[in-house]
C-alpha cells in the first residue's frame, strides 16, 4: 500500500486534519510506509533522543534571603502598613475634631460641676467660663486643674473632656476643723493650716472653737505647725469619750509652749493654761476643782495648771495679783512644767 493510496482514502476528512497529518508526516523519519506498521524500535531510531529528559540539570534561581528572613520582612511590611493606616486615621480624626463645630462648648450648660458644697460656684465658673465657645480639644485641662486648686476651699480637682462638647469637673473640698481669727476676720481652717473663709452655702453650720494666735502674714508652714498642736489637743481631750473639746470656745496657739483654752462654764468663761503636753490631765483637774475655785475666788477668770503641786489663779488679771492654790489630790496624772 503506497502513500498515495492512503491519501486518497482520507480525502473526505477536513482540511485541518489533513494539515495536521502532513505536519506529523514531516516529523517522522524518512521510511517506506509500505513496509508495515511502526514499532517501538522505529520510534527510537534516529529521532529517539528528542523525547528523553536532558542529562544537564536546569539551574534554579534562589532568593538571596533565607525563608525565615523573608517571612519576617513580610510581617514587618504588614505591621508598617497597619501602623501607617492607623496614623493616617488618627491625623484625619484629629483634624476633624479640631475643626468641627460639633466639639464646641456652647454654654455653661455644657460644663458639669460636682462636689461643690462650701466653695462658691461663681469662683469655679470664673475659672472654666473662659472656655465657653472654645473647641473642647483646645481646653488646657492641667492648667484648669491648677487654677481650681488655687480656690481656698478646693483641695483637689479633676477636669475631663466628655465628647462631643462637654467638660466635667469634680472637686474635693477641704474639711474644716476650727474657726480662726486673723485680724478682725473670722474664717474656717483645716487640719493642715489652709484658711478657707466662710462657706458660700449659708445653710451649712459648723460648731468649732475659734483659734487665736495666727497672724495674716504667717506662712503656711507655721500655720501647719500650729494646727498640729491643735489637732493633738483635740484628740487628747476627746480620747476617753468625754469630748471635752466641745466645751471649748477659744484656743490660743500664740505660744507653742503654753496652749491656752477658754472653757465654757455655767459660772462664766475661764482661760486655762495647759502647757504643751498632757492636755487631758490638766483639763480634768479643772473639771474636778473648777466649782471649788469659784467659791474660793469670786472673780475666777483664768487658771494656770502647768506647775507641779500648785495652781495659779487669775494669772492673766491686770489689776489683782495672781493667787496660788494647792489642790486636793485627784486621780489624774500631773506633769512638770516644760
Amino acid at each position: 500500500m503506497s502513500l498515495t493510496d492512503l491519501t486518497r482514502q482520507d480525502e473526505p476528512r477536513s482540511s485541518l486534519a489533513a494539515r495536521e497529518e502532513a505536519v506529523y508526516s514531516d516529523r517522522l523519519p524518512s521510511r517506506n510506509l509500505g513496509s508495515g506498521p511502526l514499532d517501538e524500535d522505529d520510534l527510537a531510531s534516529e529521532d529517539g533522543p528528542q523525547f528523553l529528559r536532558t542529562s544537564k540539570r536546569v539551574p534554579v534561581r534562589r532568593s538571596a534571603l533565607p525563608k525565615k528572613t523573608q517571612n519576617q520582612v513580610r510581617k514587618g511590611l504588614v505591621i508598617a502598613g497597619v501602623a501607617i493606616a492607623l496614623v493616617s486615621a488618627a491625623v484625619a480624626a484629629s483634624r476633624y475634631g479640631k475643626s468641627s463645630w460639633r466639639f464646641t462648648i456652647n454654654s455653661s450648660d455644657n460644663i458639669e460641676v460636682t462636689g461643690v458644697q462650701n466653695a462658691a460656684r461663681a469662683q469655679v465658673m470664673d475659672v472654666v467660663g473662659a472656655d465657653i465657645g472654645r473647641n473642647i480639644f483646645f481646653v488646657p485641662l492641667d492648667e484648669r486643674k491648677k487654677q481650681l486648686e488655687n480656690i481656698p476651699w478646693i483641695e483637689s480637682a479633676t477636669v475631663m473632656r466628655l465628647l462631643p462638647n462637654r467638660i466635667a469637673i469634680h472637686v474635693q473640698e477641704r474639711t474644716p476643723v476650727a474657726f480662726v481669727q486673723i485680724g478682725s476676720k473670722i474664717s474656717l481652717i483645716d487640719a493642715k493650716g489652709f484658711v478657707m473663709g466662710l462657706p458660700a452655702n449659708r445653710q451649712v453650720k459648723y460648731s468649732f472653737p475659734v483659734i487665736q494666735g495666727i497672724t495674716e502674714t504667717e506662712p503656711l508652714s507655721s500655720r501647719t505647725a500650729a494646727m498640729k498642736i491643735y489637732n493633738r489637743l483635740v484628740q487628747d481631750l476627746d480620747s476617753e469619750g468625754a469630748h471635752y473639746s466641745n466645751n471649748l470656745s477659744e484656743v490660743d496657739l500664740a505660744d507653742p509652749e503654753d496652749v491656752k483654752v477658754t472653757a465654757n462654764d455655767p459660772g462664766g468663761a475661764v482661760v486655762i493654761h495647759l502647757g504643751n503636753a498632757n492636755f487631758l490631765a490638766g483639763y480634768k483637774l479643772y473639771v474636778a476643782h473648777g466649782a471649788e475655785w469659784r467659791q474660793q475666788f469670786q472673780n475666777l477668770q483664768s487658771v494656770d495648771l502647768r506647775y507641779e503641786g500648785q495652781i495659779i489663779v487669775n494669772p492673766d488679771a491686770n489689776h489683782s495679783p495672781p493667787q496660788t492654790v494647792a489642790p486636793k489630790p485627784v486621780p489624774v496624772a500631773r506633769r512638770k512644767r516644760r
